[in-house]
């Protein structure tokens, strides 16, 4: 009884579909986006967020130490003494005397430079002052005037305590005098 369906009441008829219609949606205008051209030297530095960076609107007049890598953009009076690379972007303007593991110079150095390892001054960078270092690069286009010293690169210390230290050898200095410019397309003699 409670199921029965009455024989009388129509069976429900399919509907038709509805004709859709499309509706233009509106095309969002999409302006490209173009990011800003990475400086060459980003290169240069490493991925690691272990050093510091001063940046092309700072002044600093003193002593600079550090035992982390240092990137400056800005323009330095003083003295800079690191453990690591020093790099000097190309707006940077350093007027100090330097003592650092590695230099790459992109701006400009006026002073004494001291590297254990090697300094690099790439193809619009200028040093004057006196170097001492175990390797040099000059790019064509560099600026640098002064003396070069070249020293023997200092041997990575070992841990074992138990090895006794042997006598130093003498270390071989080369010494160079020039006033090298060094334009792009020649060749450095």
């Amino acid at each position: 009884m409670w199921n029965n369906k009455r024989e009388e009441e129509p069976s429900p008829k399919a509907v038709a579909p509805r004709p859709v219609v499309a509706t233009p949606t509106p095309t969002p205008t999409l302006t490209p986006v173009r990011p800003a051209p990475a400086p060459a030297i980003a290169q240069e530095v490493k991925a690691s967020s272990s050093g510091g960076t001063l940046g092309p609107t700072m002044t600093v007049k003193g002593e600079i130490y550090s035992r982390e890598e240092l990137y400056i953009d800005g323009e330095i009076q003083g003295s800079i003494e690191l453990h690591h690379r020093l790099t000097v972007g190309p707006n940077g303007k350093v007027h100090a005397n330097v003592k650092a593991k590695e230099v790459v110079v992109h701006g400009s150095i006026h002073g004494n430079v001291q590297s254990a390892e090697k300094i690099i001054i790439r193809e619009k960078g200028s040093l004057m002052g006196d170097i001492t270092t175990a390797g040099i690069v000059i790019e064509d286009g560099a600026y640098f005037k002064g003396s070069i010293d070249i020293v023997k690169a200092e041997p990575s210390r070992v841990s074992d305590v138990a090895a006794a230290p042997a006598p130093a050898p003498p270390q071989a200095h080369a010494q160079v005098q020039a006033q090298v410019p060094v334009m792009a397309g020649e060749k450095a003699s």
